[in-house]
């Protein structure tokens, strides 16, 4: 079933945590959690409207690497589709997006 989300929600996909670098360097985890994480954007909404009735866009688009504060993924936005897992989130909650160089 094909889904896709309304109003200013934002399908991502969390990035998997890298536990080695490229180089073959194990990575440790220190005993403390990262405060933010990145994550892909699947798909999004067509935004919200104003009291006047016009459409704020939305600044993020299917593609765009986003970071995310990681109290915003809880359980209660956890969305599995096809058998995969992803978050749904509100455009606000996106602390920074990727952009070209």
């Amino acid at each position: 079933m094909k889904m896709k989300p309304i109003g200013d929600q934002v399908l991502v996909k969390e990035k998997e945590k890298a536990d080695k670098t490229d180089g073959g360097i194990i990575l440790v985890d220190a005993g403390y959690s990262q405060e933010f994480v990145y994550a892909d954007v699947i798909s999004v909404g067509p935004g919200l409207f104003t009291q006047t009735g016009n459409r704020i866009p939305m600044t993020v688009k299917s593609g765009d690497r986003i970071l995310l504060n990681k109290s915003m993924l809880g359980d209660q936005k956890k969305v599995k589709l096809d058998g995969e897992n992803y978050h749904l989130v509100r455009e606000m909650e996106i602390a920074m997006v990727s952009v070209p160089e």
